[in-house]
């Protein structure tokens, strides 16, 4: 998120001064003034050629006008052209010479922007996972838990997939799918506790499940694989975590909201208003001005979430938890896009159209969870 200046070129049609060093070669060119031919001397008013000619010491002359250099195939023809122009005699095939480059160009039509996606496949996947979100969070809570679930082992499947056929990593699918879901179900019945325990579990797991196969690589496998298992499930146990409060309810659908606004604000205006790239290098898409709107969506909308979801909330707590989870989406948005660019993809997956796949939809969700999570203990405690 690279614009490139190039100065002003030299004006074309005169010869201008050059700063060649003694040592480097000078291309014979139809205007140095310069015949060479059998029995011939200098011709008068030429300058002397060769690595010992001194440009001060040469006649001045008003500047002769440029003509293309021509390749020598067979014979000396730029020699021949230059005495040729000397004598006064004509010249023939000669190569017409360039416009120049103050003629006006016809200006490039304004091209516009485009959102780079289906828009309407992705606003209808959109509305359906909010309805089926909202259905299980606000209906019996052990059914978002499976919710959760689901979509750990589906992200873990595509980033495992992934990893695999760009890289050949092979990290361990099952004790990986196993262990994470595990965790997801172990964070919500015995909180934190319960989570660093799966997620220790599973990572022994994944060691002892790549033992059966040859050990080349093995070290580097192992490492994508606990990777993985504390990147997917285990930021996403956060979910589960706020979801034993009473309020947990209102308390997911709050860190879900201040998410999905963060990231329509800063796609809204930086869209518009985008001109100041945030990290070229890894998402050029990504302005300044989009960083921005996200941090103001969320704060506004963290403030009313906190003041109407929340029990025991206060306004101005919502706007540090606003502005927590614009940075916070921002470097997860930015870590996944890491990821992809390591791996060369655009996107985890094709799971839902218009959005990618389910890793695609968690980038910024996932290291979200674990800050919301921590800022509503902090400010109204756990229960």
């Amino acid at each position: 998120m690279n614009d490139s200046s190039w100065g002003a070129p030299p004006q074309a049609g005169y010869w201008g001064p050059t700063d060649q060093g003694h040592g480097h070669g000078h291309a014979h060119s139809p205007g140095h003034g310069r015949a060479h031919g059998p029995g011939q001397g200098h011709v008068q008013g030429a300058a002397p050629a060769g690595p010992a000619y001194d440009a001060h010491e040469a006649p001045q002359t008003r500047p002769m006008p440029i003509v293309p250099d021509v390749a020598d195939h067979g014979g000396n023809q730029d020699d021949d052209r230059g005495a040729a122009r000397l004598s006064g005699s004509p010249v023939r095939n000669e190569t017409k010479p360039e416009p120049m480059p103050d003629a006006a160009e016809p200006a490039p039509k304004p091209q516009k922007k485009s959102a780079g996606r289906d828009l309407s496949a992705a606003i209808g996947v959109g509305v359906g996972l909010g309805a089926v979100i909202v259905a299980s969070l606000f209906v019996v809570k052990a059914v978002f838990v499976g919710v959760i679930a689901v979509a750990v082992v589906v992200g873990l499947w595509e980033l495992t997939k992934r990893l695999d056929e760009r890289k050949g990593i092979r990290a361990p699918l099952v004790p990986l799918a196993l262990g994470g879901a595990a965790m997801v179900v172990s964070g919500y019945v015995r909180g934190a506790e319960g989570a660093w325990v799966a997620m220790a579990l599973t990572a022994l797991a994944v060691l002892v499940w790549r033992m059966t196969e040859p050990p080349e690589n093995y070290l580097r496998d192992v490492t994508a694989g606990v990777f993985a298992a504390f990147y997917v499930p285990f930021l996403a146990t956060f979910v589960a975590m706020m979801l034993t409060a009473d309020d947990g309810a209102q308390r997911v659908l709050t860190f879900l909201l201040l998410t999905v606004v963060s990231d329509t604000g800063a796609y809204a205006v930086g869209w518009r208003f985008g001109r100041h790239k945030l990290a070229p290098r890894i998402s050029p898409g990504k302005t300044r001005e989009g960083l921005l709107g996200a941090v103001s969506f969320a704060m506004v909308v963290g403030a009313l979430c906190m003041q109407f979801l929340i029990d025991d909330g206060a306004w101005w707590q919502g706007l540090v938890l606003g502005l927590a989870v614009a940075v916070s989406a921002t470097l997860g948005d930015l870590g996944e896009s890491m990821i992809k660019r390591d791996l060369g993809i655009k996107d985890m997956g094709t799971l839902l159209p218009g959005h990618g796949g389910i890793m695609d939809r968690l980038d910024s969700l996932l290291p979200t969870a674990p800050v919301v999570w921590l800022l509503l203990v902090l400010f109204v405690g756990s229960g």
